[in-house]
């Protein structure tokens, strides 16, 4: 009885805790969709009045070396950041848990081609080919999406072959076969629902390393081309004058660090919730 009691509390919890983080990453994502309606300036208008201005009733957040207001182009970073982010997660997520599905279910020679690929993706570090990539793309969102993407989708498909493994010689895949199903509809309707919520939240923890690689290679002078606002940039741009001016580095910087801890919070608390579903 008190076994049965604990897990009910257990199970209770991880959804409270899930459905509370889960609301601030919604509240953030909307923060972002309504950037445009909430800057109290445009983010990219400069002013030789207004240079390094302290955070004020006028520029809550401070103005940086060009003038420009610190809280619009939080604002602004927030929507490139974050929309970025969750488009390389999908793709990359699509990409990887096809692969691994293929590979974890046919097998022989397929298998092999994809595994070793993907070694060979594995054998270098991420950030070091996203560097390599996005130097030779020449910069910009769409080659450090691309640069990061590279060896994005490894993990998703390592991940999907294993689960696909565990479960192709199960039974009701045995029936389904039988019942004459195409290894395609098998994929669809048996192992892909099978095996997608451990993917899915593998997925939501990838959002903060995702996101430190794009803001990463944006501080690096790879990724987003100024003064087009994007956290990592701020940093960057600020970083000679943050004796000067420290709120230009400190409030991009806080949001980074802010949302990558929500996000890998939410992966956490999903992980949490999952694995008190399965207790009970």
């Amino acid at each position: 009885m008190k076994t049965v009691v604990s897990v009910k509390l257990i199970k209770r919890r991880a959804r409270i805790k899930a459905v509370i983080i889960g609301s601030l990453c919604i509240l953030l994502i909307l923060a972002a969709v309504l950037s445009d309606f909430l800057m109290p300036h445009d983010p990219n208008a400069t002013s030789a009045l207004l240079i390094r201005k302290p955070p004020s009733a006028m520029y809550p957040f401070g103005t940086d070396s060009f003038g420009r207001c610190v809280f619009s182009r939080v604002l602004a970073g927030a929507k490139t950041t974050i929309f970025a982010t969750t488009f390389l997660v999908a793709v990359t997520f699509a990409i990887g848990t096809i692969l691994g599905i293929i590979s974890g279910y046919y097998g022989g020679i397929t298998d092999s081609v994809i595994m070793r690929t993907t070694e060979l993706f594995l054998a270098f570090p991420q950030m070091v080919v996203a560097i390599a990539v996005a130097g030779i793309l020449g910069g910009g969102l769409s080659a450090a999406l691309i640069a990061l993407g590279v060896t994005a989708w490894t993990g998703y498909a390592k991940l999907a072959r294993s689960h696909t493994l565990s479960i192709r010689n199960e039974n009701y895949i045995a029936a389904a076969r039988l019942a004459g199903l195409s290894g395609w509809q098998i994929i669809l309707r048996h192992i892909l629902p099978n095996i997608l919520f451990p993917l899915i939240t593998n997925a939501l923890t990838q959002i903060g390393t995702t996101m430190i690689g794009i803001s990463g290679l944006s501080f690096l002078g790879l990724g987003v081309i100024p003064p087009q606002a994007e956290w990592g940039s701020m940093i960057s741009e600020s970083r000679a004058y943050i004796q000067l001016a420290p709120w230009s580095v400190l409030y991009p910087a806080a949001a980074t660090v802010l949302t990558i801890m929500l996000f890998n919070y939410l992966g956490d608390a999903v992980m949490e919730l999952g694995a008190a579903e399965r207790r009970s």
